[in-house]
């Protein structure tokens, strides 16, 4: 008679970098290995209408730059058409201090000042992130370091966030493979309990949080200048990020070599993931300083990118407490990861 296997028993982590409390509990979910998108994205290739596609550039916001700077661009930079802040607020220089801000019984109030950009990734519609080839990718990473070094020259400008919408449901309004940066007046909340928490492990260690694989059973794949990892804490089932092995404090720091370095095992783990969970949407997003970050903050501020596929939704449990619950143990989902085979 055949039995049934046991069950792990539910577990609390609670992640040194983010500082958020993760439950795990695997009687919620089937095996790890039978995760799979239940929509998979499947790009729209109609490229005739689509203003990101070569030759429809006088459809598009104003461009910042192209690489390379010509009519066969494979990338470009633009404004986004539909921007969450304005960049043409009246601050002389972007510059901005307190005096900007209002605080009042209802809050505080700072002028919407800031930059909305679109990296148009590839020229070709049908034409994934995961299609290009390390270099490439490594061009779309430079372009980040390149817009990055651009924006910092606004005083005003306190954050930048570089991310990824991939599929719909991951927030993308657009199946041309584009990726977006947003740059803040402030800091966010987030942000600033992630350079605490890095901190205080500090603190009470002696060593960044990010510097080296804790465990080995955690690792999925690495290369010279980078390690891939599921997090000991991961709020989402195949949660993936992505770590530069030597220690560095913000993204803009990546040279040419290292891009490509990055961007070969960036396309290595988004085909993986690709793959084992039927092409899901996915977000990425890379976590780094911000910019006035101080000499003291350098030793335990570490930039790492953050890969979430779309598995699971979120629920009113994880919206009011802050807590997720993940039904795939992160050792699970690495080994499932590791052990995948990919021709790249």
């Amino acid at each position: 008679m055949a039995t049934t296997p046991p069950t792990r028993s539910p577990e609390l982590r609670k992640d040194p970098v983010t500082n958020r409390w993760v439950i795990f509990s695997p009687a919620r979910a089937k095996r790890p290995s039978d995760f799979k998108s239940k929509s998979p994205e499947n790009p729209n290739n109609n490229s005739s209408s689509c203003p990101f596609c070569i030759g429809n550039e006088h459809q598009c916001a104003p461009e910042i730059f192209r690489v390379p700077p010509d009519p066969n661009w494979k990338l470009r930079v633009i404004e986004n058409l539909y921007p969450a802040l304005s960049r043409k607020l009246d601050h002389p220089n972007g510059q901005n201090d307190d005096s900007s801000s209002e605080l009042s019984g209802l809050g505080r109030v700072v002028p919407g000042f800031g930059f909305h950009d679109v990296v148009i990734e590839t020229p070709v519609h049908s034409v994934q992130l995961s299609d290009l080839d390390p270099s490439e990718i490594g061009d779309v990473l430079i372009a980040y370091k390149r817009r990055i070094e651009q924006i910092k020259q606004f005083d005003s400008i306190k954050y930048i966030q570089v991310f990824k919408n991939h599929g719909a449901s991951a927030g993308a309004s657009m199946s041309h493979s584009h990726s977006q940066m947003l740059s803040l007046p402030i800091v966010p909340a987030s942000v600033s309990t992630r350079l605490n928490s890095m901190k205080e492990h500090f603190n009470q260690t002696g060593k960044c949080s990010l510097c080296k694989v804790q465990s080995k059973d955690l690792l999925i794949n690495e290369t010279s200048h980078f390690f891939s990892i599921a997090p000991y804490a991961s709020s989402f089932p195949f949660e993936i990020w992505i770590i530069p092995r030597d220690h560095s404090s913000h993204f803009d720091e990546l040279d040419n070599k290292k891009a490509v370095d990055l961007g070969g095992l960036l396309k290595l783990i988004l085909k993986k993931m690709a793959l084992q969970l039927n092409n899901p949407p996915f977000n990425f997003m890379i976590h780094t300083s911000p910019i006035q970050v101080t000499d003291s903050e350098i030793p335990y501020s570490h930039w790492f990118l953050q890969i979430i596929p779309q598995l699971t939704g979120v629920g009113g449990f994880e919206l009011g407490s802050g807590c997720y619950i993940n039904p795939v143990f992160p050792g699970d989902a690495a080994k499932i990861l590791r052990e995948l085979n990919v021709p790249i």
